[in-house]
């Protein structure tokens, strides 16, 4: 017994070894209220005498829905630059653009004649054109021409198209205002 409470950050020495207790519990339709749980797989492994650490935390951030995802990206953006991180990918193409700090560009994106920033991660091989992007994060391979996109989450491979403003797109939509 602790005070201590798991987070959902989780780092493994040794993944295979949890693969094999998370097919266990597939296996054996084992559920906690209709639902595989994470942590009925970490308590085989305890019982079985993996160790685990723990760390500690001084901001504990959810990524629940849109609006707390959105919220935790600003805070980890904050964070990354304040240690120094280098968060534009060397690939990345940014032609007639603004970039307002922090921001996160993945390998191989492309921004043209738009404003992006701040608090936006865009990632590998999202392309944003004409656009005007802040507090959102656009997922791998996404597009957005022609759009205000604040507050928003734009899913893998989902083009935006428009005027929007507060936005949460799944992966491989597609999105015409």
């Amino acid at each position: 017994v602790s005070d201590l409470a798991i987070i959902g950050i989780y780092y493994f020495q040794d993944g295979a070894y949890l693969r094999e207790e998370l097919q266990y519990l597939l296996d054996n339709d084992i559920k906690d209220k209709g639902e595989y749980q994470l942590t009925n797989a970490l308590e085989n492994m305890k019982n079985k005498g993996t160790i685990f650490v723990p760390g500690q935390v001084t901001e504990w951030l959810d990524c629940g829905n849109k609006d707390a995802t959105v919220f935790t990206n600003q805070r980890y953006l904050e964070y990354l630059k304040e240690r120094g991180e280098k968060l534009v990918a060397a690939s990345a193409k940014i032609t007639n653009s603004v970039i307002i700090e922090p921001v996160y560009i993945g390998e191989n994106a492309v921004i043209t004649n738009s404003v992006v920033g701040p608090h936006v991660s865009l990632s590998a091989d999202a392309v944003v054109e004409d656009s005007r992007l802040s507090n959102s994060i656009v997922q791998t391979a996404a597009t957005v021409r022609h759009a205000n996109v604040a507050a928003s989450m734009i899913g893998n491979s989902a083009s935006v198209t428009g005027k929007p403003a507060d936005l949460s797109v799944g992966d491989f939509n597609v999105l015409r205002v």
